[in-house]
């Protein structure tokens, strides 16, 4: 009988990511049958009763969504301080989604939402590199200089930035500029924090394509279903990375 590791299981189950599942075994809030396992090299069955929190694991239809997120949610699936999260969107489906990665509460556009552990695990994991594009309107200019700066890579607090694309969109004389941005990596706040490295201010932040899904046809707080082929193709595109 072919086993696979604990966490992928509760990963394909909709429950959370890959590297979430991880931390719950490590918690020790997993139980296979009746004992709890803490150990991430741990491997189940399809027969196996698998419980997470005292609650037992259903297979769940792997959905996969691209929604237009609004600036003022939280890309979580709940919030300790009652505050709009990017699942109360969803609420009316009958399945649990979590964020694909993040988007900084005052940042918008494409974040996906699925219940695909796997899935989740090629989008977000460093080593996958998926590409992403930022429309950002900032507070003053970004020289030429600094433009072949960001190209080859800028070094922030927590390290240096691999090479950005920086495509110039509106220069307003001085005063303010509108320009796209392609980066492969998600550290935290990291398209402001390459701005404010060179004492600029973003006033506007939208993520605009992933891959090469784009907000085509939808409004802020509106969404749809990637299609199979869409689905796969992202996956495959991780997978050259």
């Amino acid at each position: 009988m072919e086993k696979v590791r604990l966490q992928k299981a509760i990963a394909d189950s909709g429950v959370t990511s890959r590297r979430k599942a991880e931390q719950l075994i490590t918690e020790g809030r997993v139980s296979v049958n009746g004992d709890v396992v803490a150990e991430l090299g741990s491997k189940v069955a399809a027969g196996d009763r698998i419980e997470v929190d005292g609650v037992p694991l259903t297979a769940e239809e792997k959905v996969h969504i691209l929604y237009y997120k609004p600036t003022g949610e939280i890309s979580a699936v709940a919030d300790d301080r009652s505050r709009s999260t990017v699942t109360d969107a969803f609420k009316q489906m009958d399945v649990r989604l979590y964020p694909v990665g993040r988007l900084d509460y005052d940042t918008s556009g494409i974040l996906l939402m699925t219940n695909d552990g796997e899935f989740t695990q090629y989008m977000t994991h460093p080593k996958f590199e998926m590409s992403k594009t930022y429309r950002v309107k900032i507070n003053g200019i970004l020289k030429r200089d600094q433009q072949k700066e960001m190209r080859k890579g800028i070094m922030l607090e927590d390290g240096r930035t691999a090479p950005a694309g920086v495509k110039i969109i509106r220069d307003k004389k001085d005063r303010q500029m509108i320009l796209e941005l392609t980066i492969h990596e998600g550290r935290n706040r990291q398209v402001r924090r390459m701005f404010e490295h060179f004492g600029l201010e973003v006033l506007k932040l939208t993520r605009i394509r992933y891959d090469f899904l784009t907000l085509d046809g939808l409004a802020e707080g509106e969404y749809r279903f990637l299609k199979p082929h869409e689905v796969k193709k992202l996956i495959a595109n991780a997978k050259d990375e």
